[in-house]
């Protein structure tokens, strides 16, 4: 199946299928359909911290309010698949959310269930938000980066993000890809509506 889907891809990137990828750019460009402010969700992902000891959950929410988006919910939950799934269900089940950007629980341990808990909901997955943050991630890690699973999709026209549970990892990807992108990708999602 992975090897026709290639194949869809090739063919969208020839012919008229480029002149496609074009007119998206362009409306990226001229955020034509972008959400101009978003409602957040924010979940922590912990079996050890509190709502009020939680620095990661903390920088994401500071970074979304100081981009003019609102924190509409914000939650922690034991590192627990069907905890994290129905936590995050909740919120994209919630009209006044956009995007649910989680920290904690994208690591290799055994209790590290978040990706997981949350792929399940996805209805497309984004690859590239991965790819992104572990190449930005390398310049501070290394090949560390390999270790983390931070991954993205779109979930009933719901962004989801799902990111490591360190300060300095949350920091980068909000700054870096999230505030960039999620009011783009939200739009897009929300286009046939």
């Amino acid at each position: 199946m992975s090897e026709h889907d290639h194949g869809g891809a090739e063919e969208h990137d020839e012919g008229e299928g480029h002149h496609h990828g074009h007119d998206d750019h362009a409306d990226h460009d001229h955020h034509h359909h972008d959400v101009e402010r978003l409602g957040v969700a924010v979940v922590t992902v912990s079996s050890s911290r509190t709502l009020e000891d939680d620095p990661s959950g903390d920088a994401i929410a500071d970074l979304v309010e100081g981009s003019a988006h609102t924190v509409e919910a914000r939650s922690l939950v034991e590192d627990d698949h069907d905890a994290v799934q129905g936590r995050v269900n909740s919120y994209i089940d919630d009209a006044a959310v956009d995007a649910v950007v989680t920290t904690g629980g994208t690591g290799v341990t055994p209790d590290d269930v978040t990706v997981e808990a949350v792929e399940g909901l996805f209805d497309k997955q984004l690859p590239g938000f991965g790819e992104l943050f572990r190449r930005l991630s390398y310049d501070d890690i290394g090949t560390r980066v390999v270790g983390t699973r931070a991954t993205a999709g779109i979930a009933d026209a719901t962004a989801v993000f799902c990111l490591p549970g360190s300060e300095a990892a949350v920091r980068l990807g909000v700054e870096e890809i999230i505030l960039a992108e999620a009011p783009h990708l939200v739009g897009l999602a929300r286009r046939a509506e």
